[in-house]
This record gives structure tokens, sequence and C-alpha cells, in this order.
């Protein structure tokens, strides 16, 4: 029974890290570029979130909402500011900028509101245990795990059933033939930094919900493992990344309850060495590839 209290944990915090690196993969699908300062978007989303609950005394579904369109925001001037520039640089170009970034976001968040952290009120999701097959299991790791996938849903019917959706994939798998074909590619990257950050956005909120601590650098850990999930599924495979996420999370879970707890963070980048070196394409695979 402590096995499947475990497995429901792993997938509550494995759907934050996916909501994260959905960002990370859509980004890579559109314009080939790895925005490390997704994860400060996520922290940012956070204190959003924070500030809408006891400054605005808003409920959690709206301060979602407030924290999902202030961050999609916020992820565009990223954009148009740091990455439209240097859409033709090179690589290297762009991922030093993305660090940049990443830095900035952080010392500005600091610099703004100062490094002490902040604790998310313990009443904003009502919070009991609930025994499923003997197992007793919070009632917040249900509900985070049930909008975590709803956004997840969502996010798929977007893509595939949308206007802006068949733009992104068309966009993805060729940017010249879609510019060709009248489709605005600079408004396609636009919406994508929007919904990959209001994604990251929701997950800040939902992430301080649960484990209540906030600080300005709470992005750089969570990020880097949702980079590592978004690898794990396949870097630019919207799927590869849901997987990843969820599977990175039951592995965590897993790893702290048979005592190992200090290697919780560890196990991430060790799975991300053996993904490299054993299957650098990820889990889902060059042969069953589905672009953004």
């Amino acid at each position: 029974m402590e096995l499947f209290q475990q497995l429901v944990n792993g997938i509550s915090l494995g759907s934050i890290y996916a909501l994260i690196a959905l960002g990370y993969t859509m980004v890579y699908g559109i314009v080939k570029l790895i925005n490390f300062a997704h994860g400060d978007v996520f922290m940012v989303g956070a204190f959003i979130g924070f500030y809408s609950i006891t400054v605005l005394d808003l409920g959690f579904f709206p301060a979602l909402l407030l924290t999902m369109a202030a961050c999609a925001i916020f992820g565009v001037l990223i954009e148009k500011i740091a990455y439209k520039p240097l859409r033709n640089a090179t690589r290297i170009a762009a991922l030093i900028t993305a660090i940049g970034v990443s830095l900035l976001i952080e010392y500005g968040m600091i610099y703004i509101r100062g490094a002490q952290p902040e604790a998310y009120p313990g009443d904003v999701l009502p919070a009991k245990n609930i025994d499923i097959f003997g197992a007793s299991i919070s009632s917040q790791s249900l509900f985070i795990l049930g909008i975590s996938l709803g956004l997840m849903i969502l996010l798929q019917f977007v893509v595939h059933k949308t206007k802006i959706g068949k733009a992104m994939r068309a966009v993805s798998y060729d940017a010249e033939a879609a510019q060709l074909m009248g489709i605005d590619v600079n408004k396609t990257i636009s919406a994508t930094f929007a919904i990959g950050s209001a994604l990251a956005g929701a997950a800040g909120v939902i992430f301080g919900t649960y484990y209540i601590k906030i600080e300005p650098l709470m992005g750089i850990i969570p990020g880097l493992k949702a980079f590592v999930a978004a690898v794990l599924g396949g870097i630019g495979i919207i799927p590869g990344a849901m997987v990843g996420g969820l599977v990175l999370g039951v592995i965590e879970s897993l790893v702290s309850a048979l005592g190992y707890s200090l290697w919780r963070d560890g196990v991430a980048f060790i799975v991300l060495i053996l993904i490299l070196i054993f299957r650098p394409s990820g889990l889902f695979g060059k042969n069953v590839r589905e672009k953004v």
C-alpha cells in the first residue's frame, strides 16, 4: 500500500515537472533553442500566485488564471527582447543569452523583493487524507494531479485542433515553407513562448500550493529536472515531455521511499547521463518522432 501512495506522490510531482518540460520541448521544437530561463518563469509564476492569493485575496483558480496570463506575457517579452534579435545567430550565442536571462530574472527578483523565502497559505486547497486501496492519499496530491493532467489535455487540444496549433506544427516541421504558405512565423514563435510560459506559471502556483515554501532561486533545480524530463521523453516531442516528467517524478519518489532521499536530486542527472548514452533520442525515439 505504501508503494501505491509513493506512486501517487511521484505522479503528482512528475506532473509539475511535465508542465515545465512542455515549455522546454515546445520552444526547442519551434526554434531549436534550450530556454534555460524557463525554470525562472516557473519561479515568477509561484510568486505571482502567492501575491495574488495573499495580497489580492483571490482563490486558487482565479490566482492560477491570473498567473498563467501574466507569465504568458512575461514569456513573450523574454522572446521579443532577448531571443528574437538572435534568431539567426549561432546556437552558442542563443544558449549563453538564455543563461544570462535566467540569472537576470533570479537576481532581479532578489533585488526587487529580497532573498527571504515566503510560505503559501495552508488553506488554499482543502487538505485531507483519502483512503484508496488501503493507502492514505492526500487530497491535494489528487487535486494537483487532476489540474496538471487537465492542462496537458488542453495543450494537446490546442496543438492539434486549433489554427495556432497547426501553425506551430508547420513552423516546427519547416519554418521557411510555412512562411511561404502565409503563416506568420514570428507570431507563431511568440504564441509558443506564451503557451509554454503559461504552463510554467501554472506549475509554479501548483508547486507553491503543495510544497508551501517558495524563494527566488527555487526555479533552478526544478528547471533542470524538467529539462531532463524533456530529454528523457525526446526533446521537441510534446507527449514525450509529459511522459518524461511523470517517469522522473515516480523515480524520485521511489528513490526516497527506499531510504535514499539524499540521492533524490542526483538521480535525475543519473537518468540524463544514461539516456544520453543509451538512447539520446529519448524514450519516444526518432522512429516515432512527433514534432510540435
